[in-house]
């Protein structure tokens, strides 16, 4: 069983930054590709970056150039760093592990 908890998110202006983390528990995180996903209301959920075990990440054409997403295996923890925030950005960011185990969310806003 994976536990995973997300921190890191909050109300921030447009063309603002955040950075989320998302800390997980067991042994085998290095070996395991993690990923955030995000769902604003009234829309499904999205993939929007995913990093493997061997550090290779992609990323939803509408947040490439803007998020990084990134691991430390030291410390079982995953990040993702969002820079020029924009409204649309405003969602409810899960963090999961082999898109089988998931976080409980943190809020995301970005408004005025």
């Amino acid at each position: 069983q994976v536990q995973l908890v997300e921190s890191g998110g909050g109300l921030v202006q447009p063309g603002g930054s955040l950075r989320l983390s998302c800390a997980a528990s067991g042994r085998s995180f290095r070996y395991t590709s993690m990923g955030w996903y995000r769902q604003a209301p009234g829309k499904e959920r999205e993939l929007v970056a995913r990093i493997s075990s061997g550090g290779s990440t992609n990323y939803v054409d509408s947040v490439k150039g803007r998020f990084t997403i990134s691991r430390d295996n030291a410390k079982n923890t995953v990040y993702l760093q969002m820079n020029s925030l924009k409204p649309e950005d405003t969602a409810v960011y899960y963090c999961t592990a082999a898109a089988t185990y998931w976080g409980q969310g943190t809020q995301v806003t970005v408004s005025s």
